[in-house]
Parts: structure tokens; sequence; C-alpha cells
């Protein structure tokens, strides 16, 4: 059985790059979701679209539960501040979680409620439930995994990921 989860934490590519490092998950997509009408990067990136980059993440719950994903999602962003994630500013880098049903839903307030004890600002997250996924460009798919190398990807990605390594390092796949 496989089941689906579907988050925003900023930028698409940093929340992927985590995502696909952890046993149990099968497939990471970036996309857009939360909006209104088409979702392209150029509409998503203008914030007026109501889009959120997003992940959605294919994942074998007999190896990682969603409490699980939840609680990494939480711990591998800034789920205090609104519409923004460090230089990444607007709605489209909201803090979000689409759940995919009601059992989704619960766990997903249970564990935002849990996990207010670790951050001293209020969260923000919105728990919202999923409408339609859009999947992004295809350039934008594994872009930390194709482009290591990039600028971005050193400032931003490289160090988040040595933090999420060190944090998960019980729950990395294989050679993550």
């Amino acid at each position: 059985m496989r089941a689906q989860a579907t988050f925003g934490g900023g930028c698409f590519w940093c929340t992927e790059a985590v995502f696909q490092h952890l046993r149990g998950v099968e497939k990471v997509e970036s996309g857009y979701s939360g909006g209104d009408g088409p979702a392209d990067y150029r509409s998503v990136c203008s914030g007026r679209t109501g889009h959120a980059e997003v992940v959605q993440i294919t994942f074998d719950p007999d190896r990682i539960g969603y409490e699980d994903l939840l609680r990494i999602h939480f711990s591998t962003h800034d789920p205090t501040t609104l519409n923004r994630q460090g230089a990444d500013t607007g709605p489209q880098y909201r803090s979000i979680i689409f759940t995919h049903d009601a059992t989704q839903q619960a766990s997903a307030e249970q564990v935002l409620q849990a996990m207010q004890a670790y951050f001293s600002a209020p969260i923000v997250t919105r728990i919202e439930p999923l409408v339609q996924f859009h999947k992004a460009e295809d350039y934008h798919q594994n872009y930390y995994r194709d482009n290591p190398a990039a600028g971005y990807c050193q400032a931003v990605i490289a160090p988040k990921l040595a933090r999420f390594r060190r944090q998960f390092a019980d729950r990395l796949d294989q050679g993550a």
C-alpha cells in the first residue's frame, strides 16, 4: 500500500531534497497547490495565483509513518514565519500541509500542537484539504540532485541537508 503527503515549506527545491533521502519515501515531486487557475513557475512566483510551492511525497506507510513525515516537515523549515522562508518571501513560500483525507487532517492538527512546544513563536502553518496538485515543470524535478554545484544549492540546500542528515541519521535511506 502506498500513501501520499503534500507539504509546502518554502522553496520546493529545498523541501524535495530533504524528503528524497528518507527510508520509505519512494517518490517526491515538486509542484504547486492551494490556489486558483493555472499553475506554472512564472505565474506562481508572481504571488497572485494563491498557489504555494509544495512537494508531493509518495511513501510506504509500513516503512515511514505520516506522523514521522509531519515531524520532519516541521523540523526542516521555519513554521513560525508567515509567507517566508529565509530570503524567499511571498505567499507561494508559505508553510502549509495539504491533507489527503480526514485521518491526515487529524494527524496534522495533533502533530502541529505537539511541535509547538519546540518553538518560541506561534506556528503559522496552515492545514487545508488538498484540492489539486499541479506538478512543476520538469526542470524543477530533482533540482538539487541534478544541480548540486548551482549557487542556490551550495548556499541554501547543502547546509540544510547537512543539518537534516545529522538530525535524522536513523531515518536516512542507504547512501543518502
